[in-house]
């Protein structure tokens, strides 16, 4: 192995010299580092504070840590927005601590979105307390909570650090053994915020907005601050989230070295089908240069299976040393003393190579690494910079290296490289107003505390929701009050990560004694991702369906390695409940509204991992399943002379390439999302692609795709175009049948033709 010496920019000119490597170096990119802007301590901070920050080494603060701190004090609700390592937990701990030094009865609550995180940042609060020298009492309050300790959590915690699904069916509903939190709240910490997006978002937003209710109660008025990775809207979403106004810091004063961006291109190994090598096998060979050069790295990888290749392949580096723990995997599922162990080693430079599924992008301390690799797009601009921003921490050089695997959105990526690296990253949406996840906490808030006859729920009217409630036989009314009058614990029933209440509890049949619930599914989703013998990954890690249980909504599943993934085919019919809103140019039509989306899910596919190859599949038997949600249609009229078949054909290849693009323009999963063309739809008869949200009631997501089919259609129509396949490839529209290139032609005509009349439409529009 090579010496420490070596800089990254001699390790990035071997890698463009080497002939295994150089030919796939698409683009080469600089984007130079900053000096750091610093601030004096403020003059009321408390010598204790003081003294813990010296023992660290700190004298000066960065310039957004002072904006927080004097913000806050100041009592006014923040947003701070900074790269990872930039010191953004100071800018919550330091007021903080200093109320609870002012004011020992003074309280703070801090969520994060996983127990990890949580678990991460007390060791941080410890260790910045304990350097004070003073005695302030912070735990953590998740499931694993000791039920001794949680009294004394409760009676005596100045700071509490949860998640907020434990909020939601374990505080807020207990809150009268709360009272001392409640009562002393001066501080809601909301760290990551960036990670509270789509069905989630609109749930935690409904949690805080109890959560405030229930401060209100107690006479408490709490400070939000809130941090979050680099986002489009991060005022925008932490007011959505918190229904407060809120005040940015968005001008990062912490230092940055110079990232060395180097987008990569696995070669083609079968042209026809353009299919190129293994994006993991590549990330193996780069990996192993990188190891060899003693480049502390870190790879990222999309799902357990694909960490466990890597690290398999990566320790064929060290088989011939005994006991080598130089190269390791870390992902969801490790017991959390392993991951301990893990953080540490990376921490002080014992472990050379590590791999990570995205566990690893938010915030935890694994020090300072000196190269990323990102196995393919991480699916958002905001996750690729959070992976990019694991890699030369402080004013280091930092080399990242993007290998595109063979789909869509990788592809264009590799084409277009300022995609990446020029633009902002994407808006994080959220929907409180979706009426079934409304309604679910309204019945939250009721079992809390009654809501008064003229009482609003925090921006929402909800006196005739209560009346509902009423008829439901869930509440009942006095003179002046709404009271709870079930024996029923709303909480229990309601997951934030779904908009359905009639969830698939999903149970292991694995465990040594018995059983355990790992997680559960809205029904819908069910059908494609739990009927029998799907693999189900949950946590990085893959599961086999053995029994579907729909009546009782049940998932049996045990755990398997394989290396398939499955994908299901669905007959979808739609019907348009309503418009809301219309726009018409010639034949071009573009809609938004409601729609009913009844669903029979018919067979299954295997689908070999990296390849894509299809090596099996079998029926699927249930019932069929009706969706309301939102949706955005585009109808036009048929081409002339185009025969049926040769239509269904093209605007099939078309959905595909429409759909892989969508995450550009919303930030959103793919599975968030479906496009559905019809030949000829039930409402107008003409043809129209639908695309809808995946879940009840909808999410926002595709209302912000009715304004921009112009740039999605024409998108799409470059993508395909631009592709070097013959004939249409799983990259562009699909696979097609050998010999039969007429396919990718249409498609490349549709699309083209539907993104010019859809262009002279929008910019009639704008006029």
């Amino acid at each position: 192995m090579k010496t420490d010496h070596r800089t990254i920019r001699d390790v990035i000119e071997d890698l463009r010299k080497d002939p295994s490597f150089a030919e796939n170096i698409i683009h080469y990119r600089a984007i130079e580092g900053k000096d750091a802007t610093y601030a004096e301590f403020p003059g009321d901070l408390h010598p204790s504070i003081v003294k813990a920050l010296e023992t660290r080494g700190i004298r000066k603060l960065y310039s957004h840590q002072r904006e927080a701190f004097d913000l806050a004090a100041g009592g006014r609700s923040i947003t701070a927005v900074t790269p990872t390592a930039s010191g953004k937990s100071l800018c919550y701990h330091l007021p903080v601590l200093q109320s609870i030094l002012e004011d020992e009865a003074s309280r703070a609550l801090y969520l994060f979105p996983t127990k990890a995180l949580a678990q991460d940042q007390l060791a941080e609060l410890h260790s910045l307390i304990e350097a004070s020298g003073e005695t302030i009492l912070s735990y953590t309050f998740d499931g694993d909570t000791a039920p001794g300790l949680r009294t004394k959590v409760r009676k005596s915690g100045h700071i509490v650090l949860t998640n907020p699904d434990m909020l939601h069916s374990g505080i807020l509903p207990h809150h009268t053994k709360w009272v001392s939190l409640f009562e002393n709240l001066k501080y809601i910490v909301i760290d990551e915020l960036h990670t509270y997006k789509g069905v989630f978002g609109s749930h935690v937003a409904h949690v805080l907005r109890r959560l405030k209710r229930i401060c209100n109660y107690y006479g408490a008025d709490p400070v939000f601050i809130c941090t979050s990775a680099t986002i489009a809207n991060p005022k925008e979403l932490a007011e959505a989230l918190t229904n407060s106004p809120m005040e940015l810091i968005a001008n990062n004063g912490a230092p940055a070295g110079t990232k060395h961006f180097v987008f990569y291109n696995p070669p083609v190994i079968h042209p026809t089908f353009g299919i190129r090598r293994s994006a993991v096998l590549e990330v193996r060979d780069l990996g192993g240069f990188l190891y060899r050069e003693g480049i502390q790295t870190i790879i990222f990888a999309k799902s357990r299976v694909r960490v466990e290749m890597l690290v398999t392949y990566m320790k064929e580096l060290t088989k011939k040393k005994l006991f080598d723990e130089t190269v390791m995997g870390y992902r969801g599922g490790y017991l959390p003393s392993e991951r301990r162990k893990i953080e540490k080693g990376l921490r002080n430079g014992d472990i050379r190579t590590v791999v990570s599924t995205n566990a690893l992008e938010l915030g935890i301390d694994i020090g300072q690494l000196q190269a990323c690799i990102m196995t393919g797009y991480p699916g958002n601009i905001a996750s690729a910079f959070q992976q990019a921003g694991r890699a030369g921490r402080r004013q280091d050089d930092a080399l990242i290296i993007y290998v595109a695997q063979s789909i869509a959105l990788d592809q264009y990526i590799i084409d277009h490289p300022d995609y990446l690296l020029g633009q902002t990253p994407e808006e994080a949406l959220i929907h409180p107003d979706n009426m079934l996840i409304l309604i679910d906490h309204l019945k939250c808030a009721s079992f809390e505390l009654p809501f008064s006859s003229t009482e609003t729920y925090g921006e929402f009217e909800v006196q005739e929701l209560l009346g509902f409630l009423e008829s439901e036989g869930i509440l009942v009314r006095t003179s002046d009050k709404w009271h709870w009058m079930t024996d029923r614990f709303p909480a229990s029933e309601i997951s934030l990560r779904s908009a359905s209440q009639e969830n698939v509890i999903i149970i292991d049949k694995t465990v040594p004694k018995g059983t355990k619930v790992i997680g559960e599914m809205d029904r819908y989703s069910a059908m494609t991702l739990l009927h029998e013998e799907a693999i189900y990954i949950h946590q990085g890690t893959q599961y086999q369906v053995e029994k579907l249980d729909w009546e009782e909504k049940k998932a049996y599943v045990t755990e398997v390695d394989v290396d398939y993934f499955t994908d299901a085919n669905l007959a979808v019919e739609l019907k348009v409940m309503n418009e809301d809103k219309t726009e018409a140019a010639g034949e071009l039509v573009t809609s938004y509204g409601d729609i009913a989306v009844l669903a029979i899910p018919t067979i299954f596919k295997k689908i070999r991992f990296d390849t894509h190859d299809n090596i099996g599949s079998g029926p699927i038997s249930l019932p069929a399943e009706e969706l309301h949600t939102s949706s955005t249609w585009l109808s036009f009229d048929a081409p002339e002379g185009w025969k049926e078949s040769d239509l269904t054909d093209a605007m099939t290849g078309a959905a595909q390439a429409i759909h892989s693009f969508i995450p550009i323009f919303v930030r959103c999963d793919r599975t968030d999302i479906h496009v559905v063309p019809q030949v000829k739809a039930t409402h107008t008869g003409k043809p129209t692609f639908f695309i809808y949200d995946s879940y009840p009631g909808g999410i926002g997501l595709s209302e912000k795709l009715f304004d921009r089919w112009d740039e999605l259609l024409e998108l799409a129509a470059k993508h395909v175009s631009s592709c070097r396949c013959e004939a249409g490839c799983p990259v562009c529209i699909g696979a097609q049948e050998a010999g039969v290139k007429s396919g990718k032609r249409r498609v490349i005509g549709l699309l083209e033709e539907l993104a010019r009349k859809e262009e002279g439409k929008s910019g009639s529009r704008h006029l």
